[in-house]
């Protein structure tokens, strides 16, 4: 069992940075892959990002290629999201999620656990 909080979103211009972190329970983080979602008023959650257990391999949706960055640390049982040269079409409650598999899911459905999420709303 994994249990999940976010933090770090807000309110934003277009053209600046957020750093959103998921803080993970238990001593077992390592064990599990972990994504970023994200869902819009009215749209179905979608993949941001994904990094393998170790952090060594990350995976990004088309839309944020270039702009977002996962990384995460063992250690402090963290994962972040650095979301960089943020445009009014990132604003959505971000979720992070843990996954058991080491198959590379970018399918919401896929993931084992999640976290309440956090609003990132970026203004024009």
């Amino acid at each position: 069992q994994v249990q999940l909080v976010e933090s770090g979103g807000g309110l934003v211009q277009a053209g600046g940075s957020l750093r959103l972190s998921c803080a993970a329970s238990g001593r077992t983080f390592s064990s599990y892959a972990m994504g970023w979602f994200r869902q819009a008023p009215g749209k179905e959650r979608e993949f941001v990002a994904r990094i393998s257990r170790s952090g060594s391999t990350t995976y990004y949706a088309e839309s944020v290629k270039g702009r977002f960055t996962i990384s995460r640390d063992n250690a402090k049982n963290t994962v972040w999201l650095q979301m960089n040269s943020l445009k009014p079409e990132d604003t959505a409650v971000y979720y992070c999620a843990a996954d058991k598999d080491i198959v590379v899911h970018r399918t919401s459905l896929d993931y084992d656990f999640w976290g309440q999420g956090t609003q990132v709303t970026v203004s024009s």
